[in-house]
């Protein structure tokens, strides 16, 4: 596909009908359906760079419009908030030549404030609260799911375990909805940006710079006082019984540590590059540390440590590089 083979019209018109297909198989392909919807507005992103923001705009409208009469209005334009926008912005902040992080941010930014209007519009106009229904649907598969297994005879006290278990799980999930739908939005930029790049260079595009390398990533000082504040929050909020304080608390205390814990990964990183320890080692203890969760909490608490001590600085100077 070249530009002086296709006009910017037909161009759109094409990559429109591949995000229609995209869209049909997210709906109705439950295990393919689940790598489409996330690549869902790559066509878009390829769209806005080549062509321009409104040719952007009027695929995605175009895309939405189609998909409503397959799928439905509301799943249609929910489609549309939660993952155009992150399509668009990014080929428009990579259009105008913005530096790779500049580009990065601009769509995280596009994919969380999508999603969050998407769930107020569900709220005001259909009456029902997106994150309570799926909370509500959780519950209910794990109670058709105990309900089975106690079919089958399964001891009723370890079944009772479980299921305090999982009750807790999901409370806990349903104090998390802020965190959980900036990870959503980080995941999404990500897989856009990442897929989007190799595409546009494929087809003869100039990317701007593009991330700096993952040793040199440093977490802003600000995630070390908000994981103090967070702290605060949470004991205040819990010892006060003010609950939404406590939610507060404990969703900027999972954000600090995130943060710590990629500044921590970022500093073993260099620690076993320094040691010349393989590629395929490094990997391994890299998926080992992820894996185990009391691994991923003391990378993340040396990452909050880092962020403030700066060990990389101290390691490269102790070694005299």
């Amino acid at each position: 596909m070249t530009s002086n083979r296709l006009t910017p019209l037909t161009e759109s018109g094409i990559l429109a009908a591949l995000s229609v297909v995209l869209g049909l198989m997210a709906v109705y392909l439950p295990i393919i359906g689940v790598v489409a919807v996330m690549v869902w507005a790559l066509p878009l992103l390829i769209l806005t760079v080549r062509h321009g923001l409104k040719y952007g705009l009027a695929a995605a409208v175009a895309a939405m419009a189609v998909l409503s009469l397959f799928a439905g209005p509301p799943l249609a334009f929910r489609l549309f908030l939660a993952f155009a926008p992150t399509g668009v912005v990014l080929g428009w902040a990579i259009r105008k030549e913005y530096s790779g992080t500049r580009t990065f941010f601009s769509g995280l930014a596009a994919s969380i404030g999508g999603k969050l209007l998407g769930f107020a519009l569900i709220f005001f106009l259909m009456g029902i609260d997106p994150w309570q229904a799926q909370i509500d649907g959780m519950k209910e598969a794990f109670d058709a799911t105990s309900e089975m297994y106690t079919a089958m005879g399964v001891d009723a006290q370890e079944l009772a375990q479980s299921q305090q278990q999982i009750d807790g799980a999901i409370a806990m999930v349903a104090q998390l909805a802020p965190l959980i739908v900036l990870i959503m939005g980080l995941f999404d930029t990500f897989v856009l940006y990442f897929l989007g790049s190799r595409v546009l260079k494929r087809l003869g595009h100039a990317m701007p710079q593009a991330l700096p390398p993952f040793s040199e990533w440093r977490m802003p000082r600000a995630f070390l006082y908000l994981f103090v504040l967070s702290l605060l929050a949470m004991y205040w909020g819990a010892s006060h019984e003010i609950p939404i304080l406590q939610q507060a608390g404990l969703n900027a205390n999972m954000i600090a540590m995130m943060a710590g814990l990629v500044q921590g990964l970022a500093l073993l990183h260099v620690l076993l590059k320094s040691y010349n320890v393989r590629t395929f080692l490094r990997t391994f203890i890299y998926i080992f540390v992820c894996l185990n969760g009391l691994l991923l909490q003391v990378v993340a608490f040396a990452g909050l440590v880092d962020i403030y001590v700066d060990y990389r600085r101290r390691f490269a100077k102790s070694s005299g590089r």
